[in-house]
């Protein structure tokens, strides 16, 4: 009786076993509740700021730059000169080149020398037809007195006076000889000069006295950045420093061209990241019709568009903040104080729709809903669910409709 006793005993065990075992066991879940709450769409990038207004200032022309005492931080005043560029002193010469020159003083010396025996040539031409005036004027006189007695004959009075019309006309052109030989005289003074100052000893600085350019600051503002600090010889449109309003700063953003289109002017924007203990409010102010390629850490590459946003909190907030600081940018495109929402992780395509799975009383049940606003962490429930229920997050192929399901 005993060992009957055990065998059904046994029996009993494995029946048991084999019904547990057969049984529909419930699958494992992550849960989700659906809730109220506030809900706000961002288009999230980094950027950085920059200077409103930058201006770089330039040689204007060439010359010698003497070095800047100008730091970084600096004001400036507009108006106020930045620094000062002298005429670059004369070039070395070479052998070859100090020969030439000296010859080209020695002709230009001697052409002098010509021009100045043609002034004295000519100045002899002077005297000579203003002696032969003189005698042709008192010559006539006489004879116009012998005329009005009877003396001489007209013919003889009517030559004279052609004679000294002639000699009018030699002293007049003799007149005119001197003047061009004096400004020819002056030429070659000058081309003595030009080719002697080839010859003057070369050097780095210009002698005291030059004629020396001011650079002016076009505005006020404070020093960005000193780009040519120390002294030397520059070439005209030669960038020397950057200044710009330190309390004029804006953000510049990167976006993506699907994300710009959503971007409008008075967009409001969130910086975060910045240094500081809370967020900076901003409002777009540009979105730049063009855009570029840009190659992305994965080398991608990637359509992106800069947008322009101002700072809209108090000055005091974000003072220590300057050009080319890192930001994050969080543009808020749409947002709800009470919002019903799941995870977007519960959300799955069905019926060319979205459905969640509904846990009731224990199991999974497949339910279509319809989708509002988006984020990458939350969607917005139009209709379909209510607040309070629980939805299975992270659905997976062995969650389907109507099968047991339990927290994990």
């Amino acid at each position: 009786m005993t060992r009957w006793l055990w065998i059904a005993a046994l029996a009993a065990i494995a029946i048991v076993g084999i019904v547990f075992g057969l049984r529909d066991q419930p699958t494992p879940v992550e849960t989700a509740a659906v809730r109220m709450g506030p809900l706000r769409v961002t288009v999230e990038e980094e950027g950085k700021t920059r200077l409103r207004s930058r201006y770089t200032i330039s040689a204007p022309v060439s010359g010698f730059l003497r070095r800047l005492p100008w730091k970084a931080g600096d004001a400036v005043r507009s108006g106020q000169v930045i620094t000062t560029l002298a005429p670059v002193g004369t070039t070395p010469l070479d052998p070859r080149a100090r020969d030439q020159s000296e010859a080209r003083v020695k002709a230009a010396q001697a052409a002098f020398d010509v021009t100045e025996a043609r002034v004295r040539m000519a100045q002899e031409q002077v005297r000579v037809a203003q002696v032969d005036l003189d005698y042709w004027q008192r010559q006539a006189e006489r004879e116009q007195k012998l005329n009005a007695t009877g003396d001489i004959a007209a013919e003889r009075l009517d030559s004279t006076r052609t004679q000294l019309r002639r000699a009018e006309a030699n002293l007049s052109s003799a007149q005119r000889a001197v003047e061009t030989a004096h400004r020819e005289t002056e030429a070659a003074r000058a081309e003595v000069a030009a080719a002697r100052a080839t010859l003057r000893p070369s050097g780095a600085r210009a002698p005291a006295g030059s004629e020396s350019v001011s650079v002016t600051a076009p505005a006020s503002g404070r020093v960005i950045r000193v780009i040519q600090e120390s002294e030397g010889v520059v070439a005209p449109g030669a960038p020397l420093i950057e200044i710009g309003d330190a309390n004029a700063i804006e953000v510049q953003v990167e976006v993506l061209s699907p994300d710009a289109v959503q971007i409008k002017p008075a967009t409001p924007v969130l910086f975060t990241g910045w240094g500081g203990a809370a967020p900076l409010e901003g409002r777009v102010r540009v979105i730049e019709p063009g855009g570029f390629t840009k190659v992305s850490a994965l080398g991608v590459e990637e359509q992106r568009v800069r947008v322009i946003a101002d700072i809209t909190s108090p000055e005091a907030q974000w003072k220590s903040l300057g050009d080319g600081y890192r930001v994050e940018a969080s543009f808020v495109l749409w947002e709800g104080a009470n919002v019903l929402q799941v995870p977007a992780n519960a959300l799955f395509r069905f019926d060319s729709g979205w459905a969640v799975f509904v846990i009731e009383e224990g199991k999974a049940r497949r339910r279509k809903v319809e989708v509002g606003h988006r984020t990458g962490l939350a969607a917005e429930i139009v209709s379909g669910l209510k607040a309070g229920e629980m939805v299975v997050a992270h659905p997976d192929e062995t969650v389907e409709d109507g099968k047991s399901v339990k927290a994990s």
